[in-house]
């Protein structure tokens, strides 16, 4: 199944939505600086298909941005006061010829497009408007592009219909359930609170997480709105907002002094245990272990069952995949060289290094499908994009793209890159 996965970040005061997640988490990460052998670069190369240069291209400025989903590309073309044209979003379908213009459609005033996606026939455009701190999603008939719906907020995937947030810098407003096909509200939760976490499931986001400074923190369903479970996880405390993060059905919370955590169960809000884990930064499932990111670089893989560490290395800074019992992670410094993550493959059970992968961009992706991808430049305008598989422990050749000059995103079946044109370069994925 092919889900579509935005990660605007946690909407709290002072701290907007971070543009569109692609999966996984590289952007942003302190990243190491690794050799890239030369040997591997030349394997690669000799293994790679036959470059295929892109046999479909799209229109687009240097400003303009592009979205897959699906068989379409969306683009997001900024307005052109020479031509005298605003601001723009052209939906393309990527069929087994030229791609072909569905609709354009025209978008109010100034802003920019954090993420574009089609569900149940209608087209969701979420983005900030001319003021950066203000948000809105618009929804589109898939069909025509005739705007169906605008409201305030970042809409995120929540099964059939949207969890609708208002970041709290532009006031804060109750979380809301609305439907896809018209923006109505389904049902609206209870208040406005301090602090809301999102948990995030295969179909989008499945539990809402209310931590106030004092009192219940309580659990409701993304679907139905019903509170699951609430409790007070500090009885007889002073308020105060603590630093909490979502991570393999657990709500982690930070200590007060930032040198341990608590990991709470998501279902029943019982405590599991507590670990001293200082300046922790972020943390996240990792096959079947927790994996937790220090905020001075290094990470610690966890058993989520009881707290203990399986074992740390000041080396990784995250994980990016897991599979076959090894994880893909990336490293804690930027490389020396051009731009992309250096990446390398462990064993899950122990952290033992099994491979050094050098250096590669990994590619920003519209909709996931348990695949990662990364490319990097090699001669003549061209992109070696491979399969970054930890089962493997090598990167698998796909595709030499010819004409493309980088800022690449994907979804199941496309690629989309810039090309030397100035517009955008299409490929489908072999």
């Amino acid at each position: 199944m092919v889900v579509t996965v935005i990660d605007l970040g946690e909407l709290r005061d002072g701290a907007p939505p971070r543009p569109a997640r692609r999966r996984p988490r590289a952007a942003g990460r302190p990243f190491r600086s690794l050799v890239v052998l030369l040997v591997a670069l030349v394997t690669l190369a000799a293994a790679a298909p036959p470059a295929r240069p892109a046999a479909r291209t799209l229109a687009g400025s240097p400003a303009a941005v592009a979205f897959v989903s699906g068989d379409r590309v969306y683009v997001v073309q900024p307005p052109d006061p020479q031509l005298g044209v605003g601001r723009q979003l052209v939906a393309y379908r990527a069929g087994s010829g030229p791609p072909r213009t569905l609709w354009r459609t025209l978008l109010p005033g100034a802003g920019t497009a954090t993420a574009v996606w089609e569900q149940d026939g209608t087209v969701l455009l979420v983005g900030r408007t001319g003021d950066d701190s203000v948000y809105e999603t618009v929804g589109f008939d898939a069909r025509t592009g005739r705007v169906s719906w605008s409201q305030p907020g970042v809409g995120f995937p929540a099964g059939e219909a949207l969890l609708m947030q208002v970041p709290e810098v532009t006031g804060r407003q109750p979380i809301r359930r609305v439907a896809v096909s018209d923006g109505r509200t389904l049902w609206s939760a209870p208040g406005t609170p301090d602090d809301v976490e999102l948990s995030f499931g295969p179909s989008g986001v499945d539990r809402l997480v209310y931590l106030p400074a004092a009192g219940e923190t309580a659990v409701y369903d993304a679907v139905s709105g019903a509170r699951l479970v609430a409790r007070d996880l500090r009885p007889g405390d002073l308020p105060t907002r603590q630093r909490t993060l979502l991570a393999a059905r657990m709500l982690l919370v930070i200590g007060d002094a930032g040198s341990s955590v608590t990991g709470y169960d998501l279902d029943t809000l019982q405590r599991r245990w507590t670990a001293a884990l200082p300046l922790v930064g972020y943390a996240e499932r990792c096959g079947n272990l927790l994996c937790a990111s220090k905020q001075t670089g290094g990470m610690w893989a966890l058993d989520p069952a009881t707290g203990a560490v399986r074992w740390t290395d000041d080396r990784w800074a995250g994980t990016l995949a897991a599979a076959g019992g090894r994880f893909l992670v990336t490293t804690g410094v930027a490389p020396d060289t051009g731009s992309g993550t250096a990446l390398a493959v462990v064993e899950e059970a122990t952290g033992r290094l099994v491979a050094d992968l050098g250096v590669w961009e990994v590619v920003q992706q519209d909709e996931f499908d348990g695949r990662l991808f990364g490319v990097r430049r090699i001669r003549n305008s061209r992109l070696l994009l491979v399969e970054l598989d930890p089962a493997g422990a090598r990167p698998e050749v796909r595709e030499v793209l010819v004409g493309a000059v980088g800022d690449c995103r994907m979804g199941a079946k496309l690629v989309v890159c810039r090309h030397t044109n100035g517009g955008f370069g299409l490929w489908r994925l072999p």
